[in-house]
């Protein structure tokens, strides 16, 4: 984290209510100054719109050019007789005489302003308040010393001037007006939020929105060092750049908090992550060295928000900030096909203010996965890190969902979301004890790092930036577990590769030691990543850490879109690999990883292919509450099955069996008689037959709508309305990978394909009527097979 240096950026304390920005050139002064200085200003404006109208009049005069004849040169009338310094107080109840002639030209004052004698008493309030504008900035260009600041000062200082002269309104004279950046910075908080939280319960978002209001207000109202403290403080970075987005925050935000006669923008929505990169190291340092220091200080209803979620989601938003894949910062996401944006309400909006709106350089050797805070309920939210392009998750469009025709087998979304409301309350939820044989490998680990005990950081080497002590430090750590729990590795082999730049290694932090890792080389190019070592301290073992650690390797590969691991396991450490999803069975074509990787003598090659849908640290949560809903939707239905029947006594009068539909009540309970069909209990014979008559499907005439999924531009809004797509081809893929074990599966996504197509297109359409001849021809087909009564 790179240390701030030069201007003292710094704003009230965090999540402060009204807080105010610093005065143009007042950066790192005290809030409360600043607050002053801009009270000032509007009341010395109040006094003077309340002023008698000469009064306006002489005030006006002295920045309006002479209109008497001759062409006068004068550009503002000067008192013979000027107030004295510091102006006396009964200055403003002095007679304003229009004859009183100018000390430069010597026409009249009333010369001045003959443009002014039918100019309505708005319209001169208007001009008055960019007098005090121009008088404010006069007094900022003398105090400034930085030289950028002051060029900036005196080019708004100049167009207010013309404004006053010319009448008009001031206008920046720009190449480029903003909006300088999209998405914005509000825009990608926002989906910042909505790509990582949009799963949670309506409470738990709700905070969530607070912390991300909490830092676009903050962001609103931060003062930017000035592009030669910048150069100091990082000499390798892009000061040219810094500046033009310096210069632009300075005339389109900063002074306009002030001078109200400059069209004002908020930070957050004219520019975006170029602008927040160069700010959010030194701002997120600054802001939480802030909050610790004034905890004593906070509201107790805050204190908590502060101190142990706010880092935590500053932590979270850091690494999509700097991620090069991150995709909040897409102008496509939450686009729908036709390019427009979903119907989805806005999460955040930035903090309102009182009048009208125009409406680090991140050390590239560090990325960090998870950072630790105290226990917390939403601490366990800003833990869970669900990554990949294809997460992308948004509010449930419930217009779309009451049009969907109801599908066999599907469960009412309703219920589902009633039966989540109870599920999502930690109350209701069994806890399951760390020691019971129903609890996750990894629980343990992750209540763990969501009580900030264990830390996990991606870490390595760079020889473009200057040597991080505490990164040094962690590599030396891994160095030597490494070597302790692989003693018949070379030392100066695991060395080499964990100090190697083009190596990485997710660490393992405890306490602020290292206690495990996994040292691992990415090829991005081959679509594959290397697993080198592979390792926890052995008084650590078997609490889960591995699992744990694994898993955020997992995400942390799928954000970076590489979806396959390799790696050679010794006979000690198959096992491990196995329980975390490795096989033999190498999904990466040969030809792909020879000569890329390191070959071990008497170890076996085994690979890992990653789901980008699923959310590895989160998972057995997920699992758990899967479990809970099925459980609790029985509950349900038995609970709707009131009548309680006798037991059957015919047993006791010897009857040895009964047809299972003459047992009283078994018909109410949802049971249907099972048609006379042969379940294939061969497997390969199941795949014979399946495969068979999906060959049939796909060659059919009327077949060629359903082969490939559904392409966005050729279906606007169709993944809008379908929320289970299916297709020939994807059936093909599951029927080649063994998933269809039983018949049921199999006719259940060749149902849902039928079933889309009616969903999604119009009964008259082409679509619709090839569905309902493929239809009857499939299940022809599946009765000729045997696999459903004839």
């Amino acid at each position: 984290m790179a240390d701030s240096a030069g201007i003292q950026q710094g704003s009230p304390a965090v999540g402060a209510a009204g807080l105010v920005p610093a005065a143009p050139g007042a950066a790192g002064s005290e809030g409360s100054g600043a607050a002053g200085g801009s009270a000032r200003i509007a009341a010395k404006k109040a006094q003077l719109r309340s002023s008698p109208r000469p009064k306006k009049l002489e005030k006006l005069g002295v920045y309006s050019s002479c209109k008497a004849e001759g062409a006068c040169k004068c550009n503002g009338w000067k008192s013979q007789n000027p107030p004295p310094t510091p102006p006396q107080t009964d200055q403003q109840c002095s007679i304003v005489n229009l004859q009183e002639p100018c000390r430069s030209c010597s026409h009249t004052l009333g010369d001045h302003v003959t443009h002014l004698e039918n100019v309505s008493e708005e319209e001169m309030n208007r001009l008055l308040g960019i007098v005090l504008d121009v008088e404010y900035l006069y007094t900022c260009v003398h105090k400034e010393e930085d030289a950028d600041t002051k060029q900036v000062y005196f080019s708004l200082f100049k167009l207010l001037r013309k404004s006053i002269l010319e009448m008009g309104k001031p206008v920046l004279q720009v190449q480029e007006s903003p909006p300088f950046e999209k998405p914005s910075i509000e825009q990608g908080v926002n989906n910042f939020v909505q790509y990582k939280f949009s799963h949670l319960p309506s409470k738990e978002r709700l905070t969530i929105m607070e912390l991300a209001k909490m830092f676009l207000n903050q962001i609103n109202y931060w003062q930017l060092e000035t592009p030669s403290q910048r150069r100091q403080r990082v000499p390798t970075d892009d000061v040219a750049g810094y500046k033009v987005n310096y210069t632009r925050w300075l005339s389109y935000c900063n002074v306009p908090q002030f001078c109200d006669s400059l069209p004002r923008y908020e930070t957050t929505q004219i520019f975006g992550r170029t602008l927040l990169r160069s700010v959010f190291t030194v701002m997120r340092k600054q802001l939480l060295e802030q909050a610790r220091q004034e905890k004593d200080k906070l509201p107790p209803e805050k204190r908590t928000l502060i101190l142990t979620h706010f880092p935590k989601f500053l932590s979270m938003l850091e690494e999509e900030v700097y991620s090069h894949s991150s995709p909040i910062w897409s102008q496509e996401f939450m686009v729908g096909a036709t390019g427009g944006q979903i119907p989805i309400h806005t999460v955040i909006s930035a903090p309102p203010v009182a009048r009208p709106i125009y409406y680090s350089t991140s050390p590239v050797s560090v990325d960090q996965s998870t950072c630790g805070s105290p226990a917390r309920k939403l601490a366990s939210v800003l833990e869970s890190n669900p990554v990949g392009e294809k997460r992308k998750a948004s509010e449930p469009l419930h217009h779309e969902e009451n049009k969907r025709p109801k599908v066999v087998g599907d469960i009412p979304m309703d219920l589902i979301n009633e039966v989540m409301a109870t599920i999502s309350d930690p109350a209701t939820i069994p806890e399951t004890s760390l020691l019971s044989a129903h609890s996750a490998r990894d629980e343990a680990a992750r209540l763990e790092e969501r009580r900030g005990v264990i830390e996990f950081h991606v870490i390595g080497n760079s020889l473009n930036q200057k040597p991080n002590k505490r990164i040094l430090m962690w590599l030396v750590g891994l160095q030597n577990v490494f070597s302790h729990q692989l003693p018949r590795m070379p030392k100066e082999y695991i060395t080499r590769l964990v100090f190697d730049p083009k190596h990485k290694t997710l660490s393992l932090i405890k306490d602020g030691r290292v206690i495990g890792g996994i040292c691992f080389r990415m090829f991005p190019s081959q679509g594959f990543t290397e697993i080198v070592f592979c390792a926890v301290t052995s008084n650590e073992q078997v609490k889960g850490y591995g699992t744990h650690l694994m898993n955020h390797l997992k995400e942390y590969h799928i954000k970076h879109e590489i979806l396959n691991f390799l790696t050679y396991a010794d006979e000690y450490a198959i096992g491990y690999f196995k329980k975390q999803g490795f096989s033999k069975d190498i999904k990466v074509p040969k030809a792909k990883y020879v000569g890329y990787i390191k070959d071990y003598e008497g170890a076996t090659l085994m690979g890992c292919e990653l789901n980008p849908s699923i959310p590895y640290t989160e998972f057995s949560v997920i699992i758990k509450k899967q479990k809970e809903i099925i459980k609790k939707l029985i509950e349900r239905k038995q609970a709707q099955i009131r009548k309680v029947y006798p037991g059957l006594s015919c047993f006791k009068d010897g009857v040895r069996q009964i047809p299972i539909e003459s047992i009283p009540g078994i018909r109410e309970t949802g049971w249907k008689p099972a048609g006379k069909s042969k379940e294939l209990k061969d497997p390969d014979q199941l795949y014979s037959t399946l495969k068979t008559i999906l060959q049939h499907v796909k060659s059919h005439q009327n077949a060629w709508p359903f082969m490939e999924p559904v392409k966005k531009t050729e279906a606007p809004g169709y993944y809008q309305v379908i929320r289970f797509p299916m297709d020939l081809k994807t059936m093909s893929e599951r029927l080649k990978s063994r998933y269809y074990t039983t018949r049921k599966l199999f006719m259940a996504d060749m149902q849902r394909i039928f079933t889309n197509c009616r969903e999604y297109n119009a009964p008259e359409s082409e679509y619709y009527k090839c569905a309902n001849i493929l239809e009857k021809f499939f299940y022809t087909k599946i009765k000729e097979a045997g696999l459903i009564e004839k």
